[in-house]
């Protein structure tokens, strides 16, 4: 049942991530890893559920958050950041804060691009999100975000 629901899930992200806002985008690689890691702490179906709608919620509210300012200072710490240290930002019109702390990159061998992942932490009207991003160099050598 579990494996049925997560492969749902994860095509059904696929296939609408092409027409999706970045608060949709969000939600549904929140709820991917909100699945699993609900499955992962709990092993069973309830658990799976819960942690798939506990990570749509926070994954929309991040995506749905950042804004072009955001975007770019995003794009700076994949382009810029140390593996493994912290950039952080405030928004200067929102208030909002975040913390991200890129990962190496990495070739993906399915797309032949080099990827980094990142964990972000972020500040929004006071609550405190974490989510996971990862980024691939498109062919003119920029990050683009990817819907996982």
């Amino acid at each position: 049942m579990n494996k049925m629901f997560l492969s749902i899930l994860l095509l059904t992200t696929i296939f609408n991530s092409s027409c999706a806002t970045q608060g949709q985008s969000g939600a549904g690689i929140g709820a991917i890893g909100g699945a699993l890691a609900g499955q992962a702490i709990g092993h069973s179906t309830e658990a799976t559920l819960i942690g798939a709608a506990v990570g749509t919620m926070l994954g929309y509210v991040v995506g749905n958050e950042m804004d072009k300012y955001d975007r770019e200072q995003l794009n700076h710490s994949y382009e810029r950041g140390v593996s493994g240290q912290t950039n952080s930002w405030r928004n200067p019109d929102t208030g909002n804060t975040y913390e991200v702390k890129p990962q190496p990159a990495y070739s993906d061998t399915k797309s032949r691009r080099t990827c980094r992942q990142a964990e972000i932490i972020a500040v929004i009207d006071g609550k405190t999100e974490r989510t996971y991003s990862t980024a691939c160099r498109d062919e003119n050598g920029h990050w683009q975000l990817q819907n996982q």
